[in-house]
């Protein structure tokens, strides 16, 4: 029995369907089963509830072999700790009282970097994967930023041509697909030969600059997009518009600050830890649908 929190999050959503396409026994722990789709909930044991309830993830971890266990940000809580560790403390409790032996999780490149403790969200990442790592085997797949994040300015894009971000405008870094992390989440759950510790670093098939990414999805649209530098403590602004509490905001922006100081660069690229999935491919097959669904 495999057990897939967050499984209809972009990257849940994958894991859970390729463990199926595999014939594998699924339990998956979820608010709203409603949001499954219904090949999903038919073939898939459902827990209903959140993962951050002690309750919900004893029961959802009673004779499981394997967890895919992926925290979503709280933007109400205090501060990332709480957010991500604290939070994830009953699973860690559950993995050791039922004896799962094997816990991938998602987390973020950055350790060993020199920004790594003051990297906001990433930071509060690399410590939850330390607590799970004490009780069970634990794979850490450290991801660099998703290029579905581009979803969240299709907005802008429709509306000024603009898509933006804290970096300068020709810095390159890693970017990769929710449906690789997926992937790659599923091969370790399906091949549990592991042991101890390890991280796994996700890179996407290329580094790209938001002048590359614009340029890629002018084409891709058929509409001019530019890419526009902003200062990283814009970002804490709109964290606080959204919602989001003081501490959350401010964790956005130390992330970002943390990504211009380095903290996607510690890793070397390899065959290896390089996914397939590119820029291209992905305009084409996500965004520019989301783009055309938006128009309508």
């Amino acid at each position: 029995m495999i057990v897939v929190t967050a499984p209809t999050a972009k990257i849940g959503r994958h894991v859970v369907e390729q463990l199926l396409d595999a014939g594998e026994p699924v339990r998956v722990v979820v608010r709203d089963p409603g949001r499954l789709s219904a090949t999903v909930r038919d073939r898939v044991e459902i827990v209903e509830g959140s993962h951050r309830d002690a309750a919900v993830v004893d029961k959802a971890f009673a004779g499981a072999d394997a967890v895919f266990w992926l925290m979503p940000s709280d933007l109400r809580a205090p501060d990332v700790m709480t957010s991500y560790v604290e939070a994830s403390r009953p699973g860690v409790e559950a993995v050791a009282a039922h004896g799962v032996r094997h816990v991938v999780g998602v987390s973020a490149l950055g350790r060993g970097t020199a920004v790594a403790g003051r990297a906001g969200n990433v930071t509060a990442s690399l410590a939850m994967d330390d607590l799970f790592a004490t009780v069970t085997n634990y794979r850490s797949l450290a991801n660099p930023t998703f290029m579905d994040n581009t979803l969240r300015e299709i907005r802008t894009i429709l509306g000024d041509g603009v898509i933006s971000g804290p970096l300068a405008p020709d810095r390159k870094l890693p970017l990769v697909a929710t449906r690789d992390i997926g992937g790659t989440a599923a091969r370790l759950l399906l091949d549990r030969g592991w042991t101890g510790f390890a991280e796994v670093p996700v890179l996407g098939p290329e580094d790209l600059s938001g002048n590359d990414m614009a340029a890629v999805i002018t084409d891709v649209l058929g509409i001019p997009v530019r890419y526009v530098q902003v200062e990283a403590a814009s970002l804490e602004a709109a964290m606080l518009s959204f919602g989001a509490s003081p501490g959350m905001a401010r964790a956005m922006a130390d992330m970002a600050t943390a990504k211009i100081d380095g903290l996607d660069e510690g890793v070397v690229r390899t065959a290896g830890n390089s996914t397939p999935t590119t820029f291209r491919q992905w305009c084409t097959e996500v965004l520019r649908p989301a783009v055309d669904a938006a128009r309508s």
